[in-house]
């Protein structure tokens, strides 16, 4: 085990794991080879990586470098440890409007409400950009809530532990 894992780097579950992802992708393309809109697929495919990797991987990159960087500020500024770092009560909200609007972008923008009325039976005049920033919102504020609770929980702890 030793022998593979200084080869390879990993687990060999992970090469598994890898294989099987392969494998699963590779029957996805055999299965659009005989579909004339798999040209399509394709583009649309190679759009979206190279639209992640040169567009949003380094915007959401370099939000989460400021992040970390306000972090390091910090410290650097205030002598006294940072109890509960907050990056990741920012970066999960974050990361999850940022889905919910991406996948249902055609609908809160509008352009998918002829296929929302057929498919939902909802009528087009739902005002869906407040609906999607409420729930942004929502996310923000639970997870206020959850870092307000961590940090009161550590200031306790610390409280405890000091003679």
């Amino acid at each position: 085990m030793g022998r593979f894992r200084r080869f390879y780097g990993e687990h060999p579950l992970h090469l598994l794991a890898l294989l099987g992802c392969f494998a699963l992708a590779g029957a996805a393309v055999l299965a659009l080879v005989p579909d004339p809109s798999a040209v399509t697929i394709l583009i649309w495919f190679a759009a979206a990586v190279i639209g992640h990797d040169l567009v949003l991987y380094p915007l959401y990159a370099l939000a989460d470098r400021s992040l970390v960087l306000t972090r390091w500020v910090r410290r650097r500024v205030s002598s006294r440890a940072v109890l509960v770092p907050a990056t990741n009560h920012v970066r999960l909200p974050a990361i999850g409007a940022a889905l919910v609007g991406l996948i249902w972008l055609p609908t809160i923008s509008g352009n998918g409400a002829p296929v929302l009325f057929f498919a939902a039976g909802l009528p087009p005049t739902v005002d869906y950009v407040s609906r999607w920033l409420l729930l942004t919102a929502a996310l923000f504020l639970a997870s206020a809530v959850v870092y307000a609770v961590r940090l009161g929980r550590a200031a306790v702890r610390e409280r405890s532990s000091r003679p």
